[in-house]
């Protein structure tokens, strides 16, 4: 997704910081376009401006076309997508068997980069849902993963970033037990 607008992430809820101003000008651009690069755009910026409604509407839509005539990858990326407004709409177990499939299918198809983001998106479900022993464990497989696709720093550095505060939250959750 568009990395441009992400500032960073939230080191408590691993959510995206994002510059709203700039992704409601973005949307606006894009107003009704159709192509599957347009429409997983528009998902992803309706998600992080918080209209979850329209986000999933949008991202049904992206599926639908991806499956029609798109190769597999686009399909399953349009499927992670998918899945992280199920996450923010609150419909963890639907996500994470989501983000299972894409993740399994990926990794099959020895798609490191693929596989690592829907590993990395099931970890945020699993943090969400506080299963942060599952979370860590994700995130430790799409830091792998990652590192093995030779990814860009930033993504790496979001990965370490969620994998410390799985650390953290299973640290404060044994504790206060």
């Amino acid at each position: 997704m568009p990395v441009s607008y992400i500032q960073g992430y939230d080191p408590d809820t691993l959510r995206e910081i994002v510059d709203l101003h700039e992704c409601r000008a973005r949307l606006a651009e894009l107003g009704d376009q159709r192509s599957l690069q347009a429409l997983l755009e528009r998902v992803w910026l309706l998600k992080v401006l918080d209209k979850l409604d329209d986000a999933l509407v949008v991202s049904e839509q992206s599926v639908r076309v991806a499956r029609m005539g798109g190769p597999r990858k686009d399909l399953l990326r349009a499927r992670v997508l998918h899945a992280t407004v199920l996450q923010f709409r609150g419909a963890y177990a639907a996500a994470i068997q989501e983000l299972t499939t894409c993740a399994e299918e990926a990794e099959g198809q020895s798609w490191s980069a693929l596989a690592a983001f829907a590993y990395q998106h099931r970890g945020k479900v699993f943090y969400d849902s506080e299963d942060f022993t599952n979370a860590r464990a994700d995130f430790k497989r799409a830091l792998f993963l990652r590192q093995e696709a030779g990814a860009p720093e930033d993504q790496l550095e979001s990965t370490l970033v969620a994998i410390d505060a799985a650390d953290r939250r299973r640290t404060g959750a044994s504790v206060a037990s």
